[in-house]
């Protein structure tokens, strides 16, 4: 508990942290489109110069009117300040209101720019496909064709800045519409490309939580039963037998200071278990509960692959045959690809633990087969078995 308040804090602020990267980075990319957008604004230079030819005094002032009009409902439109964030999530009600005060501007422009008007139908381009997408194509043709046909249409215009038939807008509208369908999707690619990334990494991270609190569970569940039991035999001996009950202390003792080793060690990943020292474990182990042991003192036969494996499953049984089997004598068999251990108590009592689920997960892991259940006339059996292909 008292790693968990200590750890608690240090969570907080790292999330705080996280948190405050992560909003000093949105507005990052807020002020970075901000600044894209008023820089694109020079391109209504190209509107100037033609207000100023085809119209004069008061006229030509209502067409810069219209121009900054133009270029200020530009930068207040609302879009995505990340290809991340969903087109439906930037607010739908201003963006067509101003959309649509866009669109009105550049048919009030027409009569005082001419057929340089349309250079403002690419910034309405430029919006209708990040917003639309491919649903965009009806309106992106319907003002590439204006461009091309409505100029040579009107003779007044004619004699313009620019003869309609020399203007590169009916092809530059087509042309910045597929650029930026094209610049969308693959911002739009690389944003999901880090979400999946973060979200593997998150998963890799989870499962590793997972691994650590099923080997603490696996080590401090043995530990501490081993423990519990010799400390129960040394306050039964007492003054009967104090050498006795003091060499049991002493056990108590290293196996505390071996399981603080081993949880530094699950924690770093750098854990030992194997066949040969669980068992000699458990012989301790046993023999404290005063339960008779059948154990192999030899552990060749084994494949030295699996014996960190077989060294688990010695772990778990023997734990649970001490804490609710009740029996008075239990036995360990080894095979190359199988192990077994059995006992005489009355096993099946107690609910399936964290323990057992976390064996069933190596053993799976390792491509084998586990059974636990009774076995009569009375006691559990847990047993593990290989393929040949397995204990290769």
């Amino acid at each position: 508990m008292a790693t968990s308040s200590l750890d608690a804090p240090a969570g907080q602020a790292s999330q705080a942290g996280t948190g405050q990267v992560a909003g000093q980075r949105e507005r990052f990319r807020g002020w970075s489109l901000l600044a894209s957008r008023a820089a694109g604004l020079a391109y209504l230079l190209y509107v100037v110069g033609p207000v100023g030819q085809d119209s004069r005094g008061a006229a030509a002032a209502c067409g810069y009117a219209i121009l900054a009009a133009f270029g200020v409902c530009w930068l207040l439109i609302p879009v995505p300040s990340s290809p991340g964030i969903s087109q439906a999530r930037a607010p739908s009600r201003r963006f067509w209101v101003l959309y649509g005060i866009l669109v009105a501007l550049f048919v009030a422009e027409l009569p005082f720019a001419h057929a340089q008007a349309f250079v403002m139908g690419v910034f309405i381009t430029i919006l209708t496909v990040a917003r639309l997408g491919t649903r965009a194509m009806p309106v992106v043709l319907a003002l590439a064709l204006a461009a091309l046909l409505v100029p040579p249409a009107i003779p007044s215009w004619h004699d313009s800045l620019g003869a309609a038939w020399d203007d590169v807008t009916p092809l530059a509208i087509p042309v910045v519409a597929l650029a930026t369908f094209a610049v969308i999707r693959l911002l739009s690619s690389t944003q999901a490309l880090a979400e999946t990334r973060a979200e593997l990494a998150s998963l890799a991270a989870e499962n590793e939580r997972f691994r650590i609190a099923r080997d603490l569970h696996d080590l401090l569940g043995h530990s501490l039963t081993t423990i519990t039991v010799k400390a129960g035999l040394a306050a039964r001996l007492g003054e009967a037998d104090r050498a006795r009950a003091l060499q049991e202390i002493a056990e108590v003792e290293a196996l505390a200071r071996r399981a603080l080793a081993e949880v530094r060690a699950a924690v770093a990943s750098y854990r030992q278990v194997t066949l040969a020292g669980e068992l000699a474990t458990g012989r301790q182990l046993l023999r404290a509960a005063g339960i008779t042991a059948d154990l192999p003192r030899a552990v060749d036969d084994v494949d030295p692959a699996h014996q960190e494996l077989f060294g688990w499953v010695v772990r778990e049984g023997l734990t649970n045959i001490v804490r609710h089997s009740r029996a008075s004598s239990c036995a360990v068999r080894l095979s190359a690809t199988s192990i077994e251990v059995v006992d005489d108590g009355v096993g099946g009592t107690a609910p399936p633990g964290n323990g057992l689920s976390g064996l069933r997960e190596r053993v799976a892991a390792a491509g084998g087969s586990i059974e636990a259940g009774p076995v009569h006339p009375a006691g559990w059996r847990l047993r593990v078995s290989l393929s040949p292909e397995g204990a290769k």
